[in-house]
């Protein structure tokens, strides 16, 4: 039923902020086009520290970074000269493509004052051929998403295709991404349609197969399997998948399908050659001093 259990990797990345790694994983480092998943919060920010948790302006290529939070705000500023108040329940997809820059800021009121914060980032790789379009950005509202609700299920569909929805988030390969809240008892069976699904459990816990999994753990289901998902408790997941793409490199913010693709990105980064937010252009994030090769190099900043 399942190829592998991910036990996501805790880290604190600022004082009182916990984010839990998920992908890339030694044994396995994609799900579908899925390259990349963190899971920030829930937490409580001190007012006084709020502000230790800004990402600076850094570069990506060869992905999209996508932002979808529980609770809390943040601002993104990218090259492109796009400023986004990032809220709850939207999907902010950024293809990086052949290169972008971009910032995330905790500015909003109730986050200097302490209010809480928690999200899902996840990055998905790009087809080989779409690996240096050019950048954008695009934010979602939730009523522009499809949801479904039945007795104890609630389903928002964040992108691509599954259980009869389809999501009108652009994407550039076959996908899904899914938002669902279960109630206690409720069973409920993975989408079909797709070579490699995952579910990452957001907070309460499921039985699969006789065998009890909790939160932080990410389950990557066997190709052409049918389970049942049976929630023990009321359970938040996180449902993603799609179709593989091939092997893919990562160092730092960087992915590609060529090691001297990655090279390069380091290069254009040192040399100015990627454009900073035009409106948060004084500060940014240095390339890490690093003689990693592409693959494996510094792990990718958290909120990143």
């Amino acid at each position: 039923m399942l190829d592998i259990i991910i036990e996501s990797r805790q880290a604190e990345i600022a004082p009182g902020f916990a984010v839990k790694r998920i992908l890339p994983y030694q044994l396995r480092r994609m799900v579908g086009p899925f390259i990349f998943m963190d899971h920030g919060g829930p937490v409580n920010i001190p007012a006084a520290t709020v502000n230790k948790l800004d990402v600076l302006p850094h570069p990506h290529i060869g992905l999209s970074t996508v932002s979808y939070l529980f609770s809390g705000n943040v601002t993104h500023r990218d090259s492109l000269g796009v400023e986004q108040v990032i809220k709850p329940g939207e999907v902010n997809w950024m293809t990086a493509g052949k290169g972008i820059a971009h910032s995330e800021r905790f500015e909003d009121p109730a986050m200097l004052n302490g209010g809480e914060l928690e999200m899902i980032q996840t990055w998905v790789a790009l087809p080989e051929k779409d690996e240096e379009s050019n950048p954008t950005f695009d934010n979602y509202k939730p009523e522009q998403l499809p949801v479904f609700t039945d007795t104890g299920i609630w389903m928002r569909l964040i992108a691509g295709d599954a259980y009869g929805l389809k999501s009108n988030v652009k994407t550039h390969s076959p996908l899904f991404y899914v938002h669902v809240i279960l109630d206690q008892g409720v069973r409920f069976g993975l989408p079909t349609g797709h070579s490699e699904r995952g579910a990452y459990i957001v907070r309460g816990s499921v039985e699969v197969n006789g065998v009890i999994y909790t939160a932080g753990k990410l389950m990557v289901f066997t190709k052409g399997v049918d389970p049942v998902i049976i929630a023990k408790e009321h359970t938040t997941l996180m449902m993603l998948g799609g179709e593989h793409l091939g092997d893919r490199y990562i160092w730092w913010n960087f992915v590609s399908s060529r090691k001297e693709r990655i090279e390069q990105a380091k290069e254009d980064w040192k040399q100015g050659r990627i454009d900073l937010p035009p409106m948060d252009n004084e500060e940014y994030v240095p390339l890490p001093e690093s003689k990693g090769k592409p693959a494996g190099g510094p792990p990718p900043n958290a909120l990143s």
